[in-house]
């Protein structure tokens, strides 16, 4: 496992990346303590990994919702759907929402575990390669409406990011694809050599090599780390970089 630190003041979190890590007891205990859970899933993601999740979560209380899946669900309903499941659950304001998918499920649990009880502690445990080097870092939450995307949401950084990349052995190869192409516009912005390394391995990478997966999501956690703690809630052109301009 390797990991590394997004560096806010006392919003600081760790990035952990690796293989094995959403049945890591120790890890888990580490991240989520003993307190209540809330898993919130899709229907896509749930079958494949939540059995193992669940496998290294223990006793503790544990809650789940899975939202349908796909970028049109990223709506009101889907979030009032996962307030309800924490009313219903009767969590407290110490309880902690995990967030078990890609940028949708990542989005929308965020935003409800920012605004339940007037925030609460949520975990980032993403199975895109999207998700893993881009939308789970960061803080950026919420969802859409029919005026625009993403016009309601709110910064609300997560307590840690859990980038397990066994998760991306599922992953159907347009979605690689899609995740690579964020990680080649981080050698754009800001490393040239690392973008001269994509280059050579980039058969290594769409082949789905552990070790070249691994470096080239922690190269990209790196550059959005830097760039995040110069400008966390995009007041600035700083932050804009990560949009290519």
């Amino acid at each position: 496992m390797d990991s590394l630190r997004i560096e806010l003041g006392e919003r600081a979190y760790p990035i952990y990346i690796g293989p094995r890590l959403l049945g890591d007891a120790g890890l888990l205990e580490r991240v989520l303590g003993r307190r209540d859970v809330l898993v919130v899933s899709n229907e896509t993601v749930a079958p494949l990994w939540l059995g193992r999740l669940r496998s290294g979560l223990g006793t503790r209380r544990l809650a789940q919702h899975l939202l349908p899946d796909g970028e049109q669900y990223k709506t009101m309903e889907a979030f009032s759907a996962v307030l309800d499941a924490l009313v219903n659950a009767r969590f407290n304001r110490d309880c902690v929402v995990v967030a078990l998918g890609g940028g949708v499920v990542g989005d929308i649990a965020g935003f409800a575990a920012a605004c339940y009880q007037r925030g609460v502690d949520f975990v980032q445990m993403p199975t895109t390669l999207l998700a893993q080097v881009d939308s789970s870092v960061g803080g950026k939450t919420g969802i859409n409406h029919s005026g625009g995307k993403n016009l309601i949401g709110a910064f609300h950084q997560p307590i840690a990011v859990v980038a397990d990349t066994d998760a991306l052995s599922t992953l159907p190869q347009r979605e690689l694809r899609a995740g690579l192409a964020e990680v080649i516009k981080y050698g754009l912005i800001r490393d040239e050599p690392f973008l001269g390394w994509l280059e050579s391995s980039l058969d290594a990478l769409l082949a789905r090599d552990p070790a070249a997966l691994a470096q080239a999501i922690r190269r990209s956690c790196e550059i959005k780390a830097e760039i995040v703690a110069l400008d966390e809630r995009e007041t600035g052109a700083t932050r804009a970089l990560l949009n290519l301009g």
